[in-house]
């Protein structure tokens, strides 16, 4: 067995691991932004992490009601510009903490005077000791080089400091409910279950070499996540996209058989993600769509999750089987997923 494929199964434990040691210091953070409220969020990370900040951007703004940006890193480290931080919220993601132009943004954030928080699976890291808060993810040391169950803490975390930060309640038609929150191992654990049907379906994807990966709002990160996945374990081609703008333009490129992955939750998103399943379809692209027992209307060869779980809290249990096919397909390609080519499981860039 794989590192990544022993790491995508430890994550019902990890997420329940940081639920219970994070909660307190997600109370406590709530107090501490009822008395100063960011005008503003910036969300600083890279890679796998860049996708969690993905997932932050739309969650925070939803559930906030507060603007939120990503930083563009470069905007600090290469062009030193002197950004006005004040009343801002700048987080600060990274799976290890040591992410170079990460760690800029964050020092920098704080030497002019905005609110810092750092989310890592690192304690001890540089991105924990510059942080004036923190919110641990506690997945134990990640061995495989593609990241798996620091990503889903990393979006535990995410939720966490939305509650943490909150809206008024004249603004909270959206809120992170904590009870549901405990529900989210749970759901973990029987996405796991979902393991064998992945790796079957994976035998027809053994050529694969490029796919294009859509989500939409809060699965638009795991769009970017699953084709990450396909990229830097399996060498294939994926591109990433919401629904919307596939429709403005690449679409063009898609034909018959050509791999199509769409993530289905039956919330809001679903009107856009049907018709984009239609479209490919009669398109006869080979579409894989992942979706959940809440939603009746996916079609046949949906992979379907055995739970209904609300669209606010489906990215951490639908990234789980696109996760397993990543590993899956590896291991049919003759691949190591914990060792792709040129990468290392640290990487710092300016």
């Amino acid at each position: 067995m794989s590192k990544m494929l022993a790491e995508i199964r430890e994550q019902p434990q990890a997420l329940e691991r940081t639920l219970k040691s994070e909660l307190k210091r997600a109370k406590r953070l709530h107090d501490k932004f009822q008395k100063r409220r960011p005008r503003l969020i910036i969300l600083a990370a890279r890679g796998t992490s860049d996708n969690a900040a993905q997932f932050a951007r739309y969650l925070l703004e939803i559930t906030t009601g507060i603007p939120v940006s990503l930083a563009a890193a470069s905007v600090y480290t290469l062009y030193e510009a002197n950004v006005d931080l004040r009343d801002t919220l700048v987080v600060a993601i990274s799976q290890s903490g040591e992410s170079t132009d990460t760690n800029v943004v964050l020092k920098q954030a704080r030497e002019r005077g905005a609110m810092t928080v750092g989310i890592t699976n690192e304690p001890r890291s540089s991105l924990a000791k510059l942080a004036e808060d923190t919110l641990f993810v506690r997945a134990r040391k990640e061995r495989s080089v593609a990241a798996t169950k620091t990503y889903t803490g990393q979006l535990l975390a995410c939720y966490l400091l939305a509650y943490a930060i909150g809206a008024p309640p004249e603004k909270a038609k959206w809120i992170v409910d904590l009870d549901q929150l405990q529900h989210i191992p749970e759901m973990a654990a029987s996405a796991l279950t979902t393991f064998d049907e992945v790796a079957q379906r994976c035998q027809r994807y053994r050529f694969m070499d490029h796919a294009v990966v859509v989500g939409r709002g809060l699965n638009y990160s795991n769009a970017f996540e699953f084709a990450l996945k396909l990229m830097e374990t399996c060498y294939v081609v994926a591109e990433r996209f919401s629904s919307a703008d596939f429709m403005h333009g690449p679409i063009a490129m898609v034909g018959n058989a050509f791999p199509a992955f769409l993530f289905a939750p039956s919330g809001v998103t679903w009107p856009g993600i049907r018709d984009m399943r239609d479209k490919l379809k009669s398109l006869d692209a080979e579409t894989l769509v992942i979706t959940d027992k809440s939603n009746k209307a996916a079609g046949p060869g949906a992979l379907v999750l055995p739970f209904a779980v609300e669209e606010l809290y489906s990215p951490i249990p639908y990234v789980i089987p696109a996760q397993l096919f990543a590993a899956c397909l590896a291991a049919e390609k003759g691949l190591n997923p914990d060792k792709p080519r040129t990468l290392q499981k640290v990487t710092r860039t300016l």
